[in-house]
């Protein structure tokens, strides 16, 4: 680990790393207010020596590291990560890779990934003092890219994988499989794979069905499929689901959260499984997901009575 400019001679024993899209300006007065509570709390906190440099207000306490690697995170019992989704999952990659819980406060729109709200900054830093927290583990999905009969590409995500067109005048052409089974092909704008934590993201968004986290599935989703039968489909944890690109058609993109994207060539073949990692996230409160949906889609729910008692 390479330390930065702002190192104390000491670290106290218990530490957190934060992580925060610098490039807002209410994130950086949020990340400024949490590390000066923390630190007054007596945890220690590291931060990457790039975002350090967009928080003027640090302590002289916190210690920076330049490189972003997960080992920066050895001995951190925490990630707490402040941003939108797309930061969020930035810090899921963190958190895979280091084991390291991860906990979440929102600063985007719908955040399912995060744990607090910008007006939750006081109550965080009190729980993680206090050691109030639980972790829990989510699923991921681990994606095999085969072109030509050689593994070409491996990735993960932690909500989806998925296989889209790259020209917007062409359809792509795809056959899908389940265990090594055929299922249907048609033409269509993609195929998105997602976990039960993804069925809120892309795939919601292409008409997938939300499915609670604790429940063990893995989702394949048609986006603007040109034919009859093009339905979400919700298989078991233990399904290989398999995306075939056609030889005869254009050739396509996989995106992993968004974030990493490869080319398919004509006739690649997309696989994806559960995957052998998952992400541990930290959680402040045994709210329902039921509660959490509500609040982050504003359902509309004036009305209800609950049960007769």
């Amino acid at each position: 680990m390479t330390s930065g400019t702002k190192a104390a001679a000491t670290e106290p024993g218990r530490t957190v790393f934060l992580l925060a899209h610098t490039g807002r300006a209410a994130a950086v007065r949020s990340a400024e207010l949490v590390v000066k509570a923390l630190v007054a709390g007596g945890i220690g906190v590291r931060v990457l020596e790039a975002e350090a440099a967009d928080l003027p207000g640090l302590p002289e306490a916190v210690r920076t590291v330049e490189d972003a690697t997960p080992e920066v995170l050895d001995g951190c019992e925490l990630l707490i990560v402040l941003g939108g989704d797309g930061t969020l999952l930035r810090g899921a990659a963190f958190a895979r890779a280091s084991g390291v819980p991860m906990l979440g406060v929102n600063l985007g729109r719908v955040g399912f990934l995060a744990e607090a709200e910008r007006d939750d900054l006081a109550r965080v830093v009190d729980r993680v003092v206090s050691r109030s927290y639980d972790v829990e583990e989510r699923m991921t999905i681990d994606v095999v890219v085969h072109a030509d009969g050689d593994i070409v590409h491996t990735d993960w995500a932690l909500n989806e994988a998925a296989v889209q067109k790259v020209s917007p005048e062409r359809m792509l052409e795809v056959v899908l499989e389940i265990d090594g089974r055929p299922v249907t092909g048609f033409g269509c704008d993609g195929i998105v794979c997602a976990t039960p934590t993804g069925s809120t993201a892309y795939a919601f968004s292409a008409g997938g069905p939300v499915v609670w986290p604790d429940v063990e599935a893995l989702l394949m989703v048609p986006i603007s499929a040109h034919a009859l039968f093009a339905k979400p489909l919700v298989t078991s944890p233990t399904t290989v689901l398999a995306v075939e690109v056609q030889a005869e058609g254009p050739h396509g993109v996989l995106w992993c959260d968004g974030r990493r994207t490869v080319e398919l060539p004509a006739g690649a073949r997309v696989e994806v499984r559960r995957g052998a990692v998952p992400v541990r996230l930290a959680r402040l409160h045994h709210a329902s997901f039921t509660d959490r949906l509500v609040a982050k889609f504003a359902l509309p729910v004036s009305g209800w009575r609950g049960a007769p008692r």
